[in-house]
């Protein structure tokens, strides 16, 4: 047997894999797109691109599950991001302090987000929650709804996602940080630039590339959160927390709309794909100057 055909067996195993559970479930959801399926019956009709005329045209829910996916992820980028580089800019050295508190704020990163969601469930309850009992300290005895209220029950669960995923992407600055030579600082401080000069001109160029994965990365997960958002509002109240995901769940499995939810499906396939290129577009890390 030639080299080349041994290398091709190699990797047939994960091709048959992805092949399997990838590809063909992609191509059949989007067959399914198509027709009125409710998932149950073995009969559907072809109705053509009506699913996707609705989605686009009629449905209020749908069109406010994209508003709310965008407040979610603009909030968890922007924050998720920002926090886990002050983190990381504190607690870049590897002291036995540094490590302590790495692993503190690293470890909510390892629980469920079914748990996440129980242990802010009680924080934010209104009548024994510990934010409640904090805000009663300073006097502030009528804390909001934080879950009911629908003007900011959305920003209230991506805190949560912020809360449980900043500790991992403070690793990966770390991680970038530590690669900077130590010596780039040293140039710097004879220069006599200041500390925002230094930051400026020599770390944020060399940490660009992590910069790019924590926020390709943090888009992608604010995208899958369902597991979070389910567990604590179900998409309510009044659809505020409603995104794709749940609104494809509550379609599919509530409304026994499979036709209709695959369609969704892959609309909302093509809506992250096309914010990851745009992304990526935007945050070339080969056209950073060093």
């Amino acid at each position: 047997m030639k080299p080349k055909k041994t290398i091709y067996l190699f990797i047939l195993p994960a091709l048959i894999l992805y092949a399997v559970f990838s590809l063909y479930p992609t191509f059949y959801g989007l067959f399914i797109s198509f027709t009125n399926w409710d998932g149950l019956s073995p009969n559907y009709d072809f109705v053509g691109i009506r699913n996707y005329k609705n989605l686009l045209t009629n449905d209020s829910v749908f069109a406010k599950s994209i508003g709310n996916n965008f407040k979610f992820m603009l909030f968890v980028v922007t924050f998720q991001t920002v926090l886990s580089l002050i983190f990381a800019l504190f607690l870049v050295k590897n002291t036995k302090t540094n490590v302590a508190l790495r692993t503190l704020f690293f470890f909510p990163t390892i629980l469920s987000a079914v748990a996440v969601a129980f242990i802010w469930l009680s924080m934010y309850d209104t009548n024994f929650g510990l934010i409640k009992a904090v805000l009663g300290l300073f006097g502030i005895e009528n804390s909001p709804g934080w879950l009911a209220n629908p003007n900011i029950a959305i920003f209230s669960v991506a805190f949560v996602q912020v809360w449980a995923h900043t500790g991992q992407l403070m690793i990966i600055f770390i991680a970038g940080l530590q690669a900077i030579p130590e010596e780039l600082y040293e140039v710097s401080k004879i220069e006599g630039a200041s500390r925002f000069q230094t930051f400026w001109g020599v770390t944020w160029p060399l940490i660009a590339p992590a910069a790019a994965i924590v926020i390709a990365y943090t888009t992608l997960q604010s995208f899958k959160s369902f597991d979070l958002i389910f567990a604590m509002t179900r998409g309510g109240p009044n659809y505020s927390t409603e995104i794709l995901s749940t609104f494809i769940y509550n379609v599919a499995f509530q409304g026994y709309k499979f036709g209709y939810a695959s369609a969704a499906s892959i609309i909302f396939m093509l809506f992250v794909a096309t914010i990851t290129f745009i992304q990526f577009k935007v945050l070339r890390t080969d056209r950073v100057s060093y």
